[in-house]
């Protein structure tokens, strides 16, 4: 067995209507003033309000920002933290999905730090710890609330920027199933898959570690066992608990045994396409499982026991039969076909691959790849 490190640094709060504990978990924070960031879709379903009213029901002051946009720019990253300074807050409150997390982190990082966020592009740049965060996740799908990294667009470049540090990770996570239970059905859909991709990346990528291997494994059952029932009824407290929990689990498990090509290509595609992130990494996934086929060890048939729909035994495991699966499983739960259906063109195929190979996932992917195979796999998914 390899050597491996891994930490626990946070305090998580899990359970239907534990958003209550919120004015608690900041005071132990000595936050007095605290800043939301969100967005206006949260807002108009009276989500905003709803945190708000918990945090002032607690006598703090919260101001709140709901510019994030779905993947956020370096321009929402400097307006967000202009905002945070001109306030007067000692603390973050994160409420939404990743794209609200990615802000808030980026924002905890330039409130301490200053410079602009392209500074901090890559692996372990940032100094410090950052502003404290409190997240509070609304889909069960982007593990944000447990991960080291912030996704940025910056759009002078054209590209989806990772800026990596465990200094980013959030102080405290929220996880209440209810926040998750009014969510539309193709929301639900697009984050649970999303989920479902960042553990099984996780289980089969070559920094897995035994711990990250549980984390995965339980998420992968948890969500595998629970996504097609949450997709159908947002309303089944049982699948929603599964899938926030499972969700937690599987940003645990990436954001020490990191992703690989499906989150690599998929950057680029919301980049230059703005596809939801969710559904550009459901459609590449069962072109990548077949790709890395080559290259498994024996993972495969779990991951195809823990979210194939039928039970009993299997006599003879193919790797076919994930691919088969997980075509079933995105058909079932309404995710497209192909990249065309979602109006990528062609031409557009060898820059992504370019900026596919400068993602840190592509060398922890189980099978070897080159820019030559990037492009190969975008023109099979498209």
């Amino acid at each position: 067995m390899k050597d491996f490190t891994f930490k626990i640094p946070q305090s998580i709060e899990f359970g239907m209507g534990s958003l209550k504990k919120l004015p608690e978990i900041l005071k132990e924070n000595q936050s007095q003033e605290v800043f939301l960031i969100s967005d206006r879709g949260l807002e108009s379903l009276g989500v905003v309000k709803k945190i708000q009213d918990i945090i002032e029901a607690g006598g703090i002051k919260c101001t709140t920002y709901l510019g994030t946009v779905p993947n956020p720019t370096v321009d929402v990253v400097n307006e967000s933290t202009k905002l945070y300074k001109e306030c007067g807050a000692t603390s973050i409150v994160a409420l939404g999905g990743g794209s609200s997390m990615d802000v808030a982190k980026a924002t905890g990082v330039l409130a301490k730090y200053g410079g602009e966020i392209t500074d901090y592009e890559g692996l372990h740049k940032v100094p410090g710890p950052v502003v404290p965060i409190v997240a509070i996740p609304t889909t069960a799908g982007s593990g944000s609330e447990v991960t080291a990294s912030a996704v940025i667009t910056d759009e002078a470049r054209n590209y989806k920027m990772s800026v990596i540090s465990y200094e980013m990770l959030p102080k405290y996570a929220v996880l209440d199933p209810e926040m998750i239970m009014t969510a539309p059905a193709s929301i639900a859909a697009a984050c649970g898959i999303d989920a479902l991709i960042h553990a099984l990346e996780a289980y089969v990528s070559k920094a897995a570690s035994p711990f990250t291997d549980a984390m995965a494994e339980k998420a992968i059952a948890l969500i595998g066992g629970n996504l097609r029932q949450f997709v159908a009824n947002r309303q089944d407290e049982e699948a929603a608990c599964a899938m926030m929990s499972g969700a937690t689990f599987a940003g645990i498990a990436f954001a020490w045994a990191k992703l690989g090509n499906v989150h690599a290509m998929s950057h680029p595609l919301s980049a230059h396409f703005h596809i939801a992130h969710g559904v550009a990494n459901a459609i590449l996934l069962p072109t990548i499982v077949e790709y890395n086929a080559l290259a498994d060890r024996g993972r495969y048939e779990k991951i195809y026991q823990l979210i194939r729909e039928k039970t009993g035994p299997v006599t003879q495991f193919e790797p076919q039969m994930l691919v088969d699966e997980i075509k079933k499983l995105n058909a079932a739960i309404g995710i497209p076909k192909t990249l065309s259906e979602m109006g990528v063109t062609e031409d557009k195929i060898a820059e992504m691959a370019e900026d596919a190979m400068k993602s840190p996932n592509v060398a922890v992917n189980p099978r070897s790849t080159n820019v030559k195979d990037i492009i190969e796999l975008y023109k099979q998914a498209f």
